[in-house]
């Protein structure tokens, strides 16, 4: 920092009412090249957050704390690290075309003209304590020194075709130090996907966090083809094949906690892209009061769970959680007294105590196939990974109607459509009927962020033209996303589900016996009480744990 930003920023602490102008001038002849804010802290004069807050207070930014605050990678590595130094300043993220910027001293008017000019970009500065300003810039430099070496050193490194498999399998290959940095990098930042792209030129690495796809690392082309064959081999895939798709998995341990990969690879235009999927072994040892169910709901579901037969099913669409809510039911029906096997495909998640069939389509064992041996094992509970032909759903019902509790998903928009669904697949409507216990559709919402959240008071006619229920002259107090530093300005911190559960009464039981439509089944199950998907979200609006327009994205 230079003496005449130094007074600068000096200036700005004073009308914070932070220092003295005698503080200043003293602070300022003891420098010595060191910047004013270590010289105050060092003096014991304020601390290095309090210089931050103030400073941000009196120039009406915002403060960020970064040690909380996910910065966005393609933005931190706009600037070289030495310009990032010199002005103690890091990107952070872009929005609305603006790029923000954490900044100690927000009042260097030269450093902000210096990253317009650099980044083509229009500058939006919040504050920050240097401390975590250099400490971010530090990781970053790192961060990109270590992509940029590995890819280096993969470029330099000419593997024949022969020896590709060795290469792959090297643990020390700068191929394999990347694999593990993208991995790394992707369960620390809380990602449910990680998807590798090739496109004509270059390498896209994105992973999907709450839901929400995000971008993390471009990388040159050339290093595509050996980034997929170290993942094969880690996968137990074949390397040497490149023109069918291939599925395989791994599994890893960081921070003492297991994470599995199951990994899909699949030939495409400009080389083969690659999605791995993370299944976290903690998210698997929810219980059902962790999902988010309101209280009618749950017991519902709790007392279909009670019964020693009939069939339990959850449905919605691919990545509603639907395998999360089957994992939190077996959790509570698994005991030593119970015989409880599963049929998969695949296998997400391998647990301790329970006996897991994957199915094998090659060799014959299908679901329909897997099922029929499995119920001259004698199980009490047996749980299939979906109902998705005649076949399965036969054996299913009648194993319900036999003395065994079934659960399972099959995919229809909401909890009525499953008892048509059932019928079309060509089981008879009286046998579905009497088998199945409840129907559970499901969807997954974000959260609003607990730090940020804001209230407001909604228009009436808004209200009325989504059909949200309030009492005449009573509009509720709601919240709605803001965006913090805790949630990455994204105003959304973590997701919860969104209920239907449906209960085969005498008469609903009726109404599909005499080949009732959804529609018609769906207005019974509501005149008896059932909450649609719609009234549980617009229930989780009003207790403030999602918002309006969370709901109507995800709630057809």
């Amino acid at each position: 920092m230079t003496a005449a930003s130094g007074k600068r920023f000096g200036k700005v602490l004073i009308q914070a009412g932070l220092i003295t102008e005698e503080q200043l001038a003293e602070a300022l002849s003891q420098a010595d090249g060191r910047s004013l804010t270590a010289v105050l802290v060092d003096e014991n004069i304020a601390t290095e957050q309090r210089i931050a807050q103030a400073v941000a207070e009196s120039m009406g930014l915002a403060f960020v704390d970064l040690g909380a605050y996910e910065i966005d990678p393609n933005a931190a590595m706009m600037l070289s690290s030495d310009l990032a130094k010199r002005h103690s300043v890091l990107p952070i993220k872009v929005q609305d075309d603006q790029l923000v910027v954490a900044m100690a001293d927000p009042a260097n008017i030269f450093a902000i003209d210096d990253l317009r000019i650099v980044t083509g970009y229009e500058i939006r500065p919040v504050v920050a304590t240097e401390s975590d300003v250099l400490s971010a810039i530090e990781k970053f430099a790192t961060m990109h020194q270590d992509v940029d070496r590995m890819v280096g050193d993969i470029e330099d490194v000419s593997v024949e075709t022969e020896r590709e498999e060795e290469a792959a399998a090297d643990e020390e290959a700068p191929v394999a130090k990347l694999m593990n940095l993208i991995i790394t990098e992707a369960i620390r930042q809380g990602a449910g996907d990680i998807y590798i792209e090739p496109f004509e030129n270059e390498l896209r690495v994105r992973y999907r966090i709450d839901g929400v796809c995000q971008e993390v690392m471009r990388s040159p082309k050339k290093l595509h083809r050996q980034l997929i064959s170290r993942l094969k081999i880690t996968s137990g895939m074949d390397i040497a094949e490149r023109r069918v798709p291939q599925d395989g998995r791994f599994g890893v341990v960081l921070d003492g906690k297991s994470v599995d990969f199951r990994v899909a690879v699949l030939p495409a235009v400009n080389g083969e892209m690659s999605v791995l999927r993370l299944l976290r072994k903690d998210a698997i040892m929810l219980g059902l009061e962790d999902l988010g169910f309101l209280e009618r709901p749950m017991q519902i579901l709790l007392d279909a769970l009670d019964k020693p037969y009939g069939a339990i099913l959850v449905t919605g669409p691919t990545g509603s959680g639907k395998s999360t809510t089957l994992y939190a039911a077996i959790n509570k029906t698994t005991r030593p007294t119970v015989n409880l096997i599963t049929v998969e495909d695949p296998v997400e998640y391998r647990l301790e105590g329970l006996s897991q069939v994957q199915v094998n389509e090659k060799a014959g064992l299908t679901f329909a196939a897997a099922l029929r041996s499995i119920l001259r094992q004698d199980p009490d509970v047996v749980m299939i990974g979906e109902i998705r032909d005649k076949e399965t759903a036969t054996i299913a019902i009648e194993a319900a109607l036999t003395g065994h509790l079934v659960l399972s998903t099959l995919h229809t928009n909401d909890a009525p459509s499953a008892l048509t669904r059932l019928t079309e697949m060509g089981v008879e409507p009286f046998l579905s009927a009497s088998a199945i216990n409840c129907v559970m559709a499901q969807r997954l919402a974000r959260r609003l962020c607990k730090e940020c959240k804001e209230p407001y008071t909604p228009d009436s006619e808004a209200l009325d033209r989504i059909g949200f229920p309030y009492e005449p002259g009573n509009i509720p107090t709601l919240y709605r996303a803001v965006g913090c530093n805790k949630c990455n300005n994204i105003g959304y911190k973590g997701r919860m589900g969104i209920h239907e559960v449906l209960t085969v009464t005498e008469t609903i039981e009726r109404a599909c016996v005499n080949h009732a439509s959804g529609d018609e089944i769906k207005r019974l199950a509501m005149e008896e009480g059932m909450r649609t998907l719609r009234d549980d979200g617009f229930e989780k609006v009003k207790m403030g744990v999602t918002s309006i327009e969370e709901i109507l994205r995800v709630v057809v």
